[in-house]
């Protein structure tokens, strides 16, 4: 209980002037309770005490009608109008490789919006009668239609929606598919709003220009060429009412899935129509039922490794709201190689390969062993230890600092301090070149190294070459790769190096033309000459006479090896020509790999594709044309490009038998091995095993 404070005085008893008094506060004048006092010091302040009852009704209503325009008006003046002539889904793109070829496509089937005015009325009339009978007398909510449908749904009949055609597009185009009141009261704000913008024809075109038709199909013209493959300027009855009838429940009724249900819808849109007065009863049990024209277009995935990655990046490209095509940069030649390379990983292990160009324009890219079983993207999201392939980061640094590759360094095991790495098989000197460190890949020196020049050196260059990961301050075991990254980004990092021009930036499409003076604008950093030169030198020894020997080819290359702890992950990434190729391998479980380093898998994977990138190996020919006459391929037999057969050969299967391709002498042949004993022909002249004439003898016969 409160208690008031305050000086009695009082004239029949003067001994009790000036003495303070204590009284219990009336019930409710805590301090809880201020809200009630504020609005009663409203409440005085006003002169509403001095007005009649009928004055506060009207102006109570006055208040609430102006509180409402000014809602209204706040949304005309900061919510986007322009909102509902946008799609609702992000419209249908096409990625093409670069030639041309279509790989992926992704994203809703919409088109162009249609005009009230341009549609026969009967188009109109089946949407109107089924979903917003007084659709033209209201102003974007319907009492009766919402007083029919409370009705219908609390006496036990069909549940029916009260919301107009102006609340559906506000819902669908501006709000959620949650159910609560607090939606629905901003369902019935926006449509009055809409209202109060917009012609009736406007809202009608906008609402059939964005419902959702079924078959990842949005709008009445996509709908109708989807479904009867004509424009909805040239819609039957039938064909009207049946598209209406899917607003209810589009998935659903679509007719590709449930004729029976879409047919038995229309009928019920027929009804309407008739009870609507836009046609007689007979004339609508007379309306046929429309027959389906579903073209089905070349089937492509919907992702693919590649696709998956482009796709966002052709969003940002996408300007119209209609379905678009997209050239990007995938090589489809060298995405065929990427594959056929990555397919001599171990079994139970995942592999990952990444190849652009210099100016980081992706050519090819595989995320793991089959994305149809896992599109999980090892390439650009799977972050895992760079392993060694870190320490061009530490010999930049060097380098940059003012060594050179000459410059000696201990290779003697490190014994003091709490990081003691080891060099793998042991292998120490009193001292090393720098060179040779990097070449060997001695873990020892490159901490060494890592502590002389420091970890802001290293790290400064690591943000300079474009790797965004995080790397730790203060650890030396950052020199030896132990920082988690992606595999492109990894791969950008060595194409700077190889165009000496960095940060590259990994894209999905074509790198625009530069302009005159875009080079003094573009932020992009390079090597000195002698810099370049001599990093350069020791990517290239790694390759002649270090780890990564495997990867040696014809044409000079640069390259580095990288194995992360206990053989978890192993990489080579290196460039040669004008690509810049990143190889990993590992499994998903993080569990170590069995004899599998860096040097070993994947730089035969980057020498073989790089092989065929080049041109230094001739890609397999393609395989014959398969008969449909003749005898059944086998779908269930091992990948035969996993076969080892040599690198001038290959194996296949024709007509159920296998044929391997080889060459004697720079003659290529094939050499068939079946029931009739070994046959050598020269290639492309094989024909078909002879069937036999004769019926085998029944046993026990002559």
């Amino acid at each position: 209980m409160e208690l008031s404070r305050h000086i009695a005085a009082d004239s029949r008893e003067p001994e009790l002037d000036n003495v303070l008094v204590e009284t219990p506060l009336p019930e409710g004048r805590g301090w809880r309770t201020w809200p009630r006092r504020l609005l009663a010091w409203l409440w005085r302040l006003l002169p509403w005490h001095r007005w009649t009852w009928k004055q506060r009704i009207v102006r109570t209503f006055a208040g609430v009608l102006a509180l409402f325009v000014l809602t209204v008006g706040y949304l005309a003046v900061t919510a986007p109008l322009s909102k509902s002539l946008q799609p609702i889904a992000p419209p249908e793109i096409t990625l093409l490789a670069a030639d041309g070829t279509p790989i992926a496509r992704n994203g809703a089937v919409t088109d162009d919006p249609v005009k009230v005015k341009d549609l026969p009325p009967h188009v109109v009339q089946a949407f109107l009668a089924i979903e917003d009978r007084r659709f033209y007398s209201h102003w974007g909510i319907d009492p009766r239609g919402i007083a029919r449908a409370a009705l219908s749904n609390v006496t036990g009949g069909n549940t029916q929606g009260g919301s107009t055609i102006t609340q559906q597009l506000a819902k669908f185009t501006f709000l959620s598919s949650e159910r609560s009141l607090t939606r629905k009261g901003r369902e019935m704000l926006i449509a009055f709003w809409l209202e109060a913008w917009l012609t009736k024809d406007e809202i009608l075109e906008r609402y059939l220009s964005n419902a959702y038709f079924g078959d990842n199909t949005y709008g009445i013209r996509a709908a109708s060429l989807h479904y009867f493959h004509r424009q909805p300027e040239k819609l039957t009855e039938g064909q009207a009412a049946l598209l209406a009838g899917l607003m209810k429940a589009p998935s659903r009724l679509a007719p590709t899935n449930n004729f029976a249900a879409s047919e038995k819808r229309m009928r019920v849109v027929l009804q309407a129509m008739a009870d609507a007065g836009y046609m007689t009863p007979q004339h609508a049990k007379a309306v046929s039922t429309p027959r389906l024209d579903v073209r089905n277009r070349a089937e492509l995935p919907t992702g693919t490794y590649f696709a998956d990655w482009a796709l966002p990046q052709a969003r940002q490209l996408e300007a119209a709201g209609h379905a678009e095509s997209y050239r990007t940069t995938l090589d489809s030649r060298l995405q065929a190689a990427a594959h056929r390379a990555t397919r001599q990983v171990p079994a139970g292990t995942q592999v990952a390969l990444v190849a652009m160009r210099r100016n980081g324009e992706v050519v090819a890219m595989v995320g793991g062993r089959d994305y149809s079983q896992s599109p999980f993207n090892r390439a650009t999201q799977a972050r895992r230890q760079p392993g060694s392939t870190f320490k061009l980061f530490v010999y930049l640094a060097a380098i940059k600092s003012g060594m050179s590759p000459e410059d000696t360094i201990p290779n003697t095991p490190i014994e003091t301090g709490s990081y003691r790495p080891q060099n793998a098989g042991g292998a120490y000197s009193p001292t090393i070149t720098l060179e040779d460190a990097f070449a060997r890949s001695s873990n020892v020196a490159a901490v060494r190294l890592f502590n002389r020049v420091g970890d802001e050196s290293v790290i400064d260059m690591a943000r300079r070459l474009g790797v965004s990961s995080p790397l730790p301050m203060g650890d030396p075991s950052l020199a030896l790769g132990t920082a988690t990254m992606t595999l492109l980004e990894l791969t950008s990092a060595y194409a700077g190096v190889a165009a000496n021009s960095f940060p590259v930036e990994p894209r999905a499409f074509p790198v625009p033309e530069a302009g005159w003076f875009d080079w003094l604008l573009d932020g992009k950093r390079s090597l000195s000459k002698h810099d370049h030169e001599a990093i350069e030198g020791m990517l290239r020894a790694t390759v002649n006479r270090g780890t990564g020997r495997a990867a040696m080819l014809q044409a000079p290359n640069f390259g580095k090896t990288g194995t992360s702890q206990e053989n978890r992950d192993a990489l080579f990434v290196g460039y040669s020509g004008d690509l810049v190729v990143g190889v990993w391998v590992g499994k998903d479980d993080n569990s170590p790999l069995n004899g599998v380093s860096g040097g070993t898998v994947p730089a035969r994977i980057w020498r073989d594709f790089m092989r065929e990138a080049l041109g230094e190996k001739a890609a397999p020919p393609p395989r014959k044309a398969a008969d449909p006459d003749g005898p059944v391929q086998p779908l269930d037999v091992p990948d035969l490009g996993d076969i080892p057969v040599g690198d001038d050969n290959h194996i296949r299967i024709e007509n159920g038998q296998a044929v391997l391709s080889t060459k004697v002498e720079g003659v290529p042949l094939d050499v068939t091995l079946d029931g009739q004993g070994l046959r050598i022909e020269p290639s492309g002249s094989a024909s078909p095993a002879p069937r036999s004439s004769v019926a085998p003898s029944p046993s026990g016969a002559p």
